[in-house]
């Protein structure tokens, strides 16, 4: 914002050169960002300079305005700071004659006061006007609307001058905007207005957009003789609002938004009335009109004395901070050896809190004497969040196996309900559902995950996702203490959420693939998974098929299984029901796991038990048997393991095949057999030994039969 060193020098007499006041200003109050001479125009006569100030935000209430930085010099130059005073001639002319005021909404308009001047003499402005207004970037126009802009750039406070012959009515209005309503501005701009705009009109239509922009209706022409003066205070929310929708700022908008002290009305409406009788020989009529329902009155602040050294972290005299405070203007109306009460004057509209006056004594008695002390804490480490380290672990290892992490809303809607079968008993309604998509809490991660496989497969063949969040389930067994008779008729458990962390993912395929590849494909990256964990004794109790349960209705009757740890169940592995595949329009297979990851975080370990790789080969014998299809793979991988001793290094089942080539009821399952010494490199007759007791162990079962 540009001020002109000439008109700051009325307030503050003895104000040192622009250089030097340019350093005082940027170090106790705001940054001069430029400093230069004032170019004027053709009427410019005497020399003057352009401070262009970073007023702060915070400060548009006092500082955008001459009168404002003026005050702020004075106070770091500790020099006098003085306001010209001026005196308005009674004439016999009254206000009440000419114009009558109606605010509609006053929560939009907190104070307007106006005052009229007949009988004015339309002309260019005087020179020393002109050249003030061309150094802060005006442009002259005429006496009246110059005078409006001068008081404005003085004081701070938004003028507005109007046409007093032009209003229907002799009347002011004070109103939002009806439905339909336009108005052309002083810029011959044309603008559409709503109910959400406040504006300024008289008997018929608006003749201003109020605290933003005046209209051609009512504006000075050269035949003026009776000119209205507007100096109102302006809601800063609605004028931000108004302004904001019309996509137009103006000089006046940025000061309101900013806010105003409404006790700054009538100061600059007498500066213009006094103005206009000097300049342009017009005579004030007597008496102004001020709407002012509800008077702004100055706030006060108790002030810890104490407090103001915690703060600043250096004494300052009692004597010293209430010299500083008197300074800027605050009032002490009470003063103790330990605080004081400080009266703040209304236009400091920043100032309502104690920190804020200590912010004040800082700035004037100056931070560059704050000394520089390293503050003593206690470097303490942060407690590991051992629930973070572990989720960001498994998250990282999926995401190395070819996963792609997602988020869903932890919502389902009526058509993933229906399409996984989910009863109003085990799903959770709320009350105020955004939409219909979001009816539901969601009582597990498989519907959402089925949902991003089908949005997906318009473009990918294959997906592998996983998703690791909370679902929600109703807790049947809780029983709520001190049952009202309303509560005795609900089922126990009614109102109690259990909330869950669960692991989730999945492998899909479009059109379909090998069950028996992708069902051993996952099941090998929940076991990368786990043993990178930390976690061993991982056992698979397959089902052949399903029961039939609610809690496996989602799955294919084959080739499922419990994922177990120590015998203790953690979640399931298999494939989704082609039913609801088909419900779901999903055309293609989909294998899932679904771990309950509180119950495995528990089980996570850091400690790890290294072996060291043998130097010797590995050997990898092939065997198949015949087996009815009610044996579980785990059972066949016990005797393997028992029957080949400490040689058997792992065992790997990489075929499972049911076919019309079998006999009924029966399952053929290969493994691959890896044999392997710490000690020495293993002969064909030692394996072979092994291999046969494996096979002798295998067959002492009746109905399993080794293929050879």
């Amino acid at each position: 914002m540009k001020f002109s060193y000439n008109w700051l020098k009325e307030f503050v007499p003895k104000i040192p050169k622009p250089d030097k006041l340019a350093e005082l200003l940027t170090m106790h109050s705001f940054e001069v960002k430029e400093l230069m001479k004032s170019k004027g125009g053709r009427q410019t006569s005497q020399k003057d300079f352009v401070l262009n100030i970073d007023v702060l935000p915070n400060r548009g209430s006092d500082c955008f305005s001459h009168i404002g930085i003026a005050r702020e010099i004075a106070v770091v130059t500790s020099s006098k700071f003085k306001i010209p005073k001026y005196k308005i001639q009674d004439t016999s002319y009254k206000t009440k004659d000419f114009i009558r005021i109606e605010v509609k909404n006053r929560a939009a308009c907190l104070r307007y006061t106006a005052r009229v001047v007949v009988d004015v003499k339309v002309s260019p402005s005087s020179k020393w006007i002109q050249e003030r207004l061309i150094a802060c970037g005006l442009r002259p126009i005429n006496n009246i609307v110059d005078i409006i802009n001068y008081v404005m750039l003085e004081t701070g406070q938004p003028l507005h001058a109007f046409n007093g012959s032009k209003l229907e009515g002799n009347k002011i209005i004070v109103r939002f905007a009806k439905k339909g309503e336009k108005i052309t501005t002083l810029d011959n701009e044309k603008y559409d207005l709503d109910k959400d705009i406040l504006v300024i009109a008289d008997a018929k239509k608006p003749v201003a957009i109020a605290g933003i922009k005046g209209g051609v209706s009512a504006e000075i022409d050269k035949k003026t003789k009776i000119v209205v003066i507007e100096s109102a205070n302006f809601n800063p929310k609605i004028i931000r609002q108004g302004s904001q929708k019309l996509n137009l700022k103006t000089d006046a908008s940025l000061r309101f938004e900013h806010g105003i002290d409404p006790n700054l009305t009538e100061i600059a409406v007498n500066r213009v009335a006094y103005l206009m009788q000097k300049v342009a020989r017009g005579k004030v009529a007597q008496d102004i009109i001020d709407f002012y329902p509800k008077k702004v009155l100055p706030q006060k602040i108790k002030l810890d004395l104490g407090y103001v050294e915690s703060l600043l972290g250096i004494k300052i005299p009692a004597k010293e901070i209430q010299n500083i405070l008197k300074k800027l203007n605050f009032i002490i109306n009470e003063s103790g050896a330990r605080s004081i009460l400080v009266e703040v004057p209304s236009f400091r509209l920043d100032i309502s809190l104690p920190e804020d006056l200590i912010e004040e004594i800082g700035r004037i008695s100056g931070f560059n004497k704050l000394p520089v002390v390293f503050p003593q804490v206690a470097l303490i480490p942060p407690k590991r969040n051992r629930e973070g380290f572990w989720k960001e672990m498994v998250k990282n290892a999926l995401k190395e196996a070819s996963f792609a992490e997602v988020y869903n809303y932890s919502f389902v809607g009526e058509k993933l309900k229906a399409a996984l079968s989910y009863q109003n008993r085990d799903i959770i309604e709320i009350e105020n559902p955004a939409s219909e998509e979001q009816k539901y809490l969601r009582p597990s991660l498989t519907p959402n995950l089925l949902k991003n496989v089908k949005d997906n497969f318009r473009y990918f063949d294959e997906i592998r996702i996983f998703e690791l969040g909370k679902i929600f389930i109703k807790n049947p067994a809780f029983v709520p203490k001190n049952r009202t008779p309303a509560d005795k008729q609900k089922p126990k458990g009614s109102g109690q959420i259990i909330e869950k962390r669960m692991l989730t993912g999945l492998i899909a395929r479009k059109g379909g693939s090998s069950y028996a590849d992708d069902f051993y494909r996952l099941k090998g990256m929940i076991d990368s998974l786990l043993h990178k964990m930390g976690i061993s004794n991982i056992w698979y109790d397959e089902y052949q098929p399903v029961p039939k349960d609610s809690r496996f209705s989602i799955w294919q009757s084959k080739g499922s299984a419990e994922i177990k740890i120590d015998q203790k169940e953690i979640g399931f592995l298999g494939g989704i029901s082609p039913k609801i595949l088909n419900k779901l329009k999903i055309k293609g297979s989909v294998l899932l796991f679904d771990i309950d990851f509180e119950l495995l975080s528990q089980l996570f370990s850091e400690e790890y038990e290294f072996m060291p790789i043998s130097r010797y080969p590995a050997a990898v014998r092939d065997l198949a048997i015949l087996v009815p299809r009610g044996i579980k793979v785990v059972e066949v991988l016990n005797r393997i393991n028992i029957g080949g001793g400490i040689l058997v290094r792992d065992v790997d089942l990489f075929d499972m095949y049911e076919g019309d080539e079998l006999p009924e009821g029966k399952k053929n399952l290969a493994f691959h057999i890896i044999y392997q010494s710490d000690d020495h490199t293993l002969l064909s007759r030692e394996i072979d030994e092994v291999h046969n007791k494996i096979i002798k162990s295998l067959e002492k079962e009746v109905e399993w039969q080794v293929r050879k």
